[in-house]
């Protein structure tokens, strides 16, 4: 069994966010005397919050690791259908439960908050057949400490300063770990095992996305009202983008006023709302410094050939013909096509 120390070290090795949940939770069933171990992040869908388990883990060796771009939103339950996760996010503090008696077995909750992404939080809650020893807080709290810092040097690294949007070399980063469904060696249970290489042959799922966003005017506005003004207007628009695309959705700011949304979606339309609703959103706010304000946008499916780069000029297509036909509109790369 590997030791407190050797779990750090595996924790604090990590380069990508998405491993993090899994190492920490594997460390937390390994070292400690518990049942099971399960990490809970809150998820936004249609103004709606839910609860999507994202690791779950028992001492028998059995569990499951989610791919959170393939939520299925009827799997999952509203906030209050959990009381004791609500409880003990709300607090911010540990709480426990015991279900059968003062020395029986226990279930304790133990917050995930992210301070850079209010909207990143989450609940740890732990399976245990008796209460929780000092030792065992101890550990779990040194494994919590490790794995929020590391959340957060790679959050500052792959995060836009200004919107704190996800930046372009995270694009990349993502753009094959979320499409290939072909891994190099075999699968084993630890998910940092997983290795991508751009340059093999591979297949995508038909129902991966790839849109871009412009602000319509962008650069006769900088001119006119000064970058300092425009800066300004770049946030809202992230955050518009933010609050009109599901939680667990890919959201970059790859530069200037240019934004991306790598996403799971079963159709067409359905990808095509996503969008809408946010040119809608967009057109319908009147912005203090420059008054109405729109926007283009062109989306993709990822097909099997494709890199990011080869992606995004699609979208780009897509966008130049928006906007040549008079900007404030969506257009799909697979109407262009037809």
């Amino acid at each position: 069994m590997k030791s407190l120390v050797e779990y750090l070290v595996q924790i604090t090795n990590h380069r990508d966010r998405d491993f993090l949940e899994y190492t920490f939770a594997s460390a937390v069933i390994n070292l400690l005397p518990i049942r099971s171990v399960l990490i809970a992040q809150v998820m936004r869908e249609a103004g709606e919050q839910y609860w999507f388990d994202v690791v779950s883990l028992d001492a028998g060796g059995g569990g499951k690791v989610a791919d959170p771009l393939r939520l299925d939103y009827s799997s999952m339950k509203p906030l209050k259908s959990a009381p004791n996760r609500l409880k003990c996010l709300l607090a911010r503090d540990k709480i426990e439960v015991d279900t059968t008696g003062q020395n029986g077995p226990r279930v304790t909750y133990i917050p995930l908050i992210s301070e850079l992404s209010p909207e990143m939080k989450g609940v740890l809650e732990i399976h245990s057949m008796a209460p929780l020893r000092d030792v065992d807080l101890i550990a779990i709290g040194q494994l919590h400490h490790v794995y929020c810092n590391i959340y957060k040097l790679l959050a500052y690294s792959d995060r836009d300063a200004l919107t704190g949007m996800l930046n372009r070399k995270s694009l990349d980063n993502a753009f094959f770990s979320a499409v290939l469904d072909e891994l190099d060696g075999d699968e084993t249970d630890d998910r940092a095992a997983i290795v991508q290489d751009e340059e093999r042959r591979h297949r995508v799922p038909p129902n991966y996305w790839l849109g871009k966003v412009v602000i319509d005017g962008f650069s006769s506005l900088n001119d006119f009202h000064g970058p300092l003004v425009m800066e300004q207007i770049t946030v809202l628009v992230a955050r518009i983008m933010s609050n009109t695309f599901r939680t667990h959705d890919r959201l970059y700011r790859l530069s200037g006023d240019q934004f991306v949304a790598l996403f799971h979606c079963p159709e067409e339309p359905l990808a095509l709302r996503a969008f809408e609703r946010m040119r809608i959103n967009v057109e319908k706010l009147k912005f203090s410094q420059v008054g109405a304000m729109t926007i283009s946008a062109g989306f993709t499916r990822i097909l099997m050939e494709d890199s990011p780069v080869t992606a995004l000029q699609r979208t780009e297509d897509a966008i130049n013909l928006a906007q040549k036909n008079g900007g404030n509109r969506v257009f799909s790369c697979l109407n262009m096509a037809r």
